[in-house]
C-alpha cells in the first residue's frame, strides 16, 4: 500500500480579497485559471503553503472535522466516504474571498461561485446598493464610484508587499490551525506581519460568520447573533489606530473619521475616548481597557468570533486580565455565546510558548498546573527541563556538525530525509508536537529551553517528549494525527523579515550612559553613508530632552564650521507627547543629505516601526514603575532592561536593509539581564485589576486564575480601598457605586470622584468632568521651561490661569479659558504655553463624559459644547470639589512638618512637590496630591492646598461608612 500523502490547504489564490477582478468587475476565479495558464508554479516555499493536505485520491480535506458515528470507523471507510461525497471545489480554495456560504460582488468582499447569477443586486440611489441577504436589505456603497474604486487602486497596489511578508507562506497553517483548536500560539518575529496579515487570514473562514443562536438568560429563551468580528488588541492607542489604517488600506475599506455613516467598511478601531467603527466591521483594533470596558457589558464576546491578542509578552495587568477572562471564556460551558466557542490567538515576536500553553490548555492536559506563578518558569510539559536532558541535548549541539538522520515522523511526515507536506519545511510533526525550524535548521529562540539547547530529535538520543511523558492524541477520521495538539492550544511559528545585524558592544562599563551615546550618535553620522536613519533607545523623556538639546547644539556647530557631514533631524518620541509630534518620528526625511535620528523610551520596541533605521544606539535602561505596597506609593527608577527587550530593540535595525547595532553596555552586562521583563501586575497596585475582577463578577479574586497573581498584601491593601470609597461592602460584595465606577474609562479613584460629584450637596459634576479630561489626556497640559528665563516669563504669561489653590483648580481654570475663548484657541495655546493638541483631546474627552454621564443619568441634561463665558471659580466652589477630590485619594495627603518638610500621613514618609506643581516652593497647611512617585526624590505631582480638618473629616466619614 502506498504511503498516505495528507494536503491540508489548496490555497489557489494568495492574493487578498480586493483583487484586480473586483476592480475590472471579472471574477476571481476566471482570473485565476487565466493566471494559472499564464504560470506553471511558484517558487518552492509557495508550492509548500498552496499543496496542503489532501486524501489519497486528491480531494481536498473538508472544512472542519467529520466526526465518526461509530467508535469502529476506520480511516479507510472515512476516506471511501469523503470519495463518494466529493465536493465540487475545496472548503479551503480561495478563503481570501470566499465565505462558507458564497455572495454576490461588493457583500463583505465575497465573490458569487462560478455560474452564480448576481440578479439580487440593485442600484438605490446615487453610489448605494442595496443587497438582499437573509431576507434583509444591507446598505452598501457602489464599488464603481470614485472614492470606493481609489480605495481599491491603492489596495491592488499593496497587494504585492502583503505577499512578500514572510507570514503569507504561513495563511494556511494558520488557519488550519484555527480550524482544529480554539486557541493558537503565534510566534512571529519581527518584521514577519503578523499585526496586519492575520485578521485578514481569518475573518473570511467558516467560524468566523456571525450565527444566529438562543441563549438562556434569566429562565428566558432569546435569539441572539454571535460572532461575526475579530478583535485585536494593541498595548498603546498610538498602534491600535495606526494599524487599522494601515489593514483598511491593504483590504480597500474607507476608515477616515467624518465620512458618510452610510458607508460601510470592514476595519475599524476603538480605543479610549476615541473609536471609529463603520457599519459591517469584521476586524477591529482596540487597546487593552477598551476590550475590558466590552467585557463587563457583554462578559461573553458575543460580537467576536476571534479574538487577538497582539504583543502579549508585555503583560500590562489589563492583558493579564484579558488572559484570565478568555480562559474562562474559552474552557466554559459556552451557553453565553449559545454554544459557539471562541478561537484565541496570542501573538508575539518573543514569547515563552510553555507558560502561555500551560496556562490556555484543557485541564485534564496537566492537572498538576495551577495557574498564577508563570514569570520565570517554561510549563508546558513537552518541553523539556530535565538538567540531565538538557546536558546532553547541549553535548550534541557542540559535537561536531554531522549529517543526522532525522526520527521517522508519524503521519508520512518525513520520508528518505525530505518533507513529505504533513506541514511545510519549517512546521514538521515530531511525535506530535510541531517543531518550527529556525535558520539553518535550528528551533527558533522562543522555542528553546532557558539554557538555549535545541531540543530536535537527533538519531541516537531520546525524544523529549518520549522521556517526560508520552502524548496520547485522539484521532478524528479525516485528520491526520499529530495535527490536533494534546494540549488543545495549537503553535505556529513565522521568521521575521530581518537582514543581518553588526552588534557592538562597549569594551568596559561607560561612566555616562548619555554622554557615551551622543558621542556614539555623532561618530555615526560622520562615518556611516546615507540613507541610513539612527534610532536611540534613551531611559526617560528628561534624557531624551537633554539629548536632543545636546545633538541640536552640536548640529548648529556643524553648520557653523560648514563641515561635511549630513545634517541630523533630531525627533523625540515618548508617551506623553501629542499624537502629531509621535507621527512626525514615523515620517521618512524629505531634506536632501538629511538624517532622521529619533531619540525613543521603549514604545518604539514593539508593533510600529520607525522607517528607514539602519543604526539602533541601545542605552540598555528603562524607567520602570513598582508600586510599594508597604509605602503605598510608586517609584519610577532606571533599571536595566532584559534581553527579550535587547532582541526587539536589535530588530529595529533590521526592517529594512542590513544595520549596525551600538549596545553601550558591555556583553558581560548584557550576560547578567533578566530573560524576560516583569509582568505588570507584579509591580503595580492591584486597585484597577481588583475592580475589573469584581465587576466581572469575580468573586474572590484571591483565587482568580490569572497567569501571575500578585502578592497577597497588595491585593488586601486593594480591596480595603475599594471598601474605603464605598465600591465594596464590608462583605466584598460590588456596590452600586463600584457598579457605576467599573463602567467609566477612567481609573477607579477618577471614576468614585466623578460619582461624588454628582450628589445634591457637592453639585460639582462639570467642574470635575473639565479637571479630569485634563488629568486623562496622556500628554502634558502645560510646556516645561528649559531654563530659569523660561521658567520667570512661562510664569507671566500663565497669570490669569494660576490658582493659588494648587494645580486643580488650575487645570479648571485653564479649561474654561480655553473653552470661553472664540477667537483662535491655538493662539490663546501658544500665548499661554500650553499643549494645543492636549486640549482638543481633553475637549473631545470632555464631551464623551458628557455623554456618560447623562446615560447613567448623573446629569439631567446635555451641556453645550458652545464656547461659554469665563466665570472664575469661587474659593466656595473650590473648595467642595478639592473635598470631593479628597474622599477617593484621602490615602494620598500630607501635613507641613515644623522643620518646613511635609510628612505623609498612611504610612510616615517625608515628601516634597514636584517642580512641576503651581505650588512648588510654597508652604501650606496640608496637601492632597494625586500620583506619589519616587525617582530622585519621594515627588508628590498634581498637588492642591488643603485644611488638615478637612482630611480628619474624610477618615472619620471613612470609618463611618466601614462600620
Amino acid at each position: 500500500m502506498p504511503e498516505k500523502v495528507y494536503k491540508k490547504f489548496e490555497d489557489d489564490d494568495p492574493k487578498p480579497s480586493v483583487a484586480s477582478s473586483e476592480i475590472n468587475g471579472t471574477s476571481s476565479g476566471t482570473n485565476l485559471e487565466k493566471k494559472k495558464k499564464k504560470s506553471s508554479g511558484h517558487t518552492a516555499a509557495t508550492n509548500t503553503v498552496n499543496e496542503r493536505k489532501r486524501f489519497p485520491d486528491g480531494t481536498p480535506k473538508s472544512q472542519s472535522p467529520v466526526k465518526s458515528n461509530t467508535a469502529q470507523t476506520s480511516e479507510a471507510d472515512t476516506i471511501d466516504k469523503q470519495k463518494t461525497k466529493r465536493p465540487k471545489t475545496s472548503s479551503f480554495a480561495n478563503d481570501d474571498t470566499k465565505s462558507k456560504s458564497a455572495k454576490p460582488h461588493g457583500v463583505n468582499g465575497t465573490v458569487p461561485e462560478k455560474g452564480q447569477r448576481q440578479d439580487n443586486v440593485s442600484r438605490t440611489g446615487q453610489g448605494v446598493q442595496k443587497t438582499q441577504q437573509n431576507g434583509v436589505s444591507k446598505p452598501q456603497y457602489n464599488r464603481n464610484s470614485p472614492h470606493i474604486q481609489e480605495l481599491l487602486r491603492i489596495a491592488k497596489a499593496l497587494e504585492e508587499t502583503r505577499m512578500t511578508l514572510p507570514i503569507w507562506s504561513q495563511k494556511a497553517n494558520i488557519r488550519w490551525s484555527l480550524r482544529l483548536h480554539d486557541v493558537m500560539l503565534l510566534n512571529g518575529e519581527t518584521g514577519s506581519g503578523k499585526s496586519t496579515q492575520v485578521p485578514q487570514f481569518l475573518y473570511t473562514e467558516p467560524w468566523c460568520q456571525r450565527q444566529k443562536v438562543t441563549v438562556e438568560e434569566n429562565g428566558r429563551k432569546q435569539e441572539i447573533n454571535v460572532g461575526g468580528m475579530i478583535a485585536i488588541t494593541q498595548p498603546r492607542r498610538i498602534a491600535a489606530m495606526t494599524l487599522a489604517q494601515r489593514v483598511a488600506r491593504e483590504l480597500g475599506s474607507p476608515l477616515k473619521q467624518g465620512q458618510d455613516p452610510k458607508l460601510e467598511g470592514k476595519v475599524g478601531f476603538s480605543v479610549r475616548f476615541d473609536t471609529f467603527v463603520p457599519k459591517g466591521t469584521r476586524i477591529k483594533f482596540v487597546t487593552e481597557g477598551t476590550l475590558l470596558q466590552e467585557m463587563l457589558h457583554d462578559p461573553y464576546l458575543t460580537k467576536y468570533s476571534a479574538v487577538i491578542v497582539d504583543e502579549i509578552h508585555e503583560r500590562s495587568v489589563d492583558v493579564d486580565l484579558i488572559a484570565g477572562f478568555l480562559r474562562q471564556i474559552v474552557h466554559g460551558d459556552k451557553k453565553g455565546r449559545g454554544g459557539v466557542p471562541l478561537k484565541v490567538v496570542l501573538m508575539s515576536a518573543t514569547m515563552d510558548l510553555g507558560g502561555y500553553e500551560a496556562f490556555f490548555a484543557k485541564p485534564e492536559w496537566d492537572p498538576t498546573y495551577v495557574p498564577g506563578q508563570n514569570y520565570g518558569k517554561v510549563l508546558a510539559p513537552h518541553i523539556p527541563e530535565n538538567e540531565k536532558l538538557l546536558d546532553e541535548l547541549k553535548k550534541h549541539e557542540e559535537a561536531p556538525k554531522t549529517k543526522l538522520k532525522k526520527k521517522p515522523v508519524k503521519n508520512g511526515a518525513m520520508k528518505d530525509g525530505k518533507a513529505n507536506g504533513t506541514r511545510d519545511a519549517q512546521n514538521n510533526v515530531n511525535g506530535g508536537y510541531k517543531k518550527a525550524a529556525g535558520k539553518n535548521g535550528e528551533e527558533p529562540r522562543s522555542r528553546r529551553s532557558s539554557t538555549d539547547t535545541t531540543c530536535s530529535s537527533w538519531s541516537g538520543i531520546s525524544d523529549p517528549i518520549e522521556m517526560i511523558e508520552e502524548a496520547k492524541i485522539k484521532t478524528i477520521p479525516g485528520i491526520p494525527e499529530g495535527d490536533i495538539e494534546p494540549s488543545g492550544v495549537g503553535n505556529e511559528y513565522v521568521r521575521g523579515r530581518q537582514y543581518s545585524v553588526d552588534i557592538i558592544y562597549e569594551r568596559e562599563k561607560p561612566l555616562d550612559v548619555l554622554e557615551r551615546m551622543r558621542q556614539v550618535i555623532i561618530d555615526i553620522n560622520s562615518q556611516e553613508a546615507l540613507p541610513g536613519d539612527i534610532l536611540a533607545f534613551v531611559t526617560g523623556q528628561d534624557d531624551i530632552e537633554t539629548l536632543q538639546r545636546q545633538l541640536n547644539q552640536e548640529v548648529a556647530k556643524s553648520e557653523k564650521k560648514k563641515e561635511k557631514v549630513p545634517r541630523m533631524k533630531v525627533m523625540p518620541l515618548y508617551g506623553s507627547l501629542s499624537a502629531e509630534a509621535q507621527q512626525a518620528a514615523f515620517e521618512p526625511v524629505r531634506e536632501r543629505f538629511t538624517r532622521k535620528v529619533v531619540l525613543a523610551t521603549n514604545i518604539a520596541e514593539t508593533s510600529v516601526t520607525v522607517s528607514g533605521v539602519r543604526y539602533v544606539v541601545d542605552g540598555g535602561m528603562v524607567k520602570v514603575k513598582r508600586y510599594r505596597a508597604a509605602l503605598g506609593m510608586d517609584s519610577l527608577l532606571p533599571t536595566a532592561i532584559s534581553k527579550v527587550s535587547a532582541v526587539q530593540r536589535l530588530g529595529r535595525a533590521a526592517r529594512e536593509a542590513k544595520g549596525r547595532c551600538w549596545r553601550i553596555y558591555t556583553k558581560e552586562q548584557y550576560e547578567s539581564f533578566n530573560e524576560d521583563d516583569i509582568p505588570e501586575i507584579l509591580r503595580s497596585s492591584a486597585l484597577e485589576a481588583v475592580l475589573k475582577m469584581k465587576a466581572r463578577g469575580v468573586r474572590n479574586p484571591l483565587t482568580f486564575p490569572l497567569m501571575d497573581i500578585p502578592d497577597t498584601e497588595n491585593l488586601k491593601k486593594a480591596l480595603g480601598q475599594l471598601v474605603g470609597m464605598g465600591a465594596l461592602e464590608q462583605t466584598q460584595e460590588l456596590t452600586e457605586i463600584g457598579r457605576k465606577m467599573a463602567r467609566f474609562p477612567l481609573p477607579a479613584q477618577y471614576g468614585r470622584v466623578v460619582i461624588a460629584a454628582a450628589e445634591p450637596e457637592a453639585n460639582c459634576l462639570l467642574e470635575v468632568i473639565d479637571i479630569i479630561s485634563l488629568l486623562t489626556t496622556e500628554s502634558e497640559i502645560f510646556a516645561n521651561p528649559k531654563s530659569e528665563e523660561d521658567n520667570e516669563a512661562f510664569e507671566s504669561s500663565r497669570n490669569d490661569i494660576t490658582r493659588r489653590e494648587g494645580d486643580l483648580i488650575t487645570l479648571l481654570t485653564t479649561m474654561q479659558r480655553y473653552i470661553s475663548e472664540n477667537t483662535d484657541r491655538n493662539v490663546w495655546c501658544e500665548k499661554h504655553h500650553v499643549n494645543a493638541r492636549a486640549m482638543r483631546m481633553a475637549v473631545n474627552i470632555r464631551k464623551q463624559l458628557h455623554t456618560l454621564c447623562f446615560d447613567q443619568k448623573l446629569l439631567t441634561e446635555r451641556p453645550s459644547n458652545m464656547p461659554q463665558l469665563f466665570e472664575p471659580t469661587s474659593p466656595e466652589k473650590a473648595e467642595t470639589i478639592l473635598k470631593t477630590f479628597l474622599g477617593a485619594f484621602g490615602t494620598r495627603t500630607a501635613t507641613l512638618r515644623p522643620d518646613g518638610t511635609y510628612m505623609t500621613l498612611q504610612p510616615k514618609n517625608k515628601i516634597v512637590i514636584h517642580p512641576s506643581s503651581v505650588l512648588y516652593g510654597r508652604k501650606v497647611e496640608a496637601i492632597m496630591f494625586l500620583e506619589h512617585v519616587f525617582t530622585k526624590k519621594n515627588y508628590a505631582k498634581k498637588v492642591s492646598a488643603i485644611q488638615a480638618q478637612w482630611i480628619v473629616e474624610a477618615m472619620q466619614f471613612e470609618r463611618f461608612k466601614s462600620g
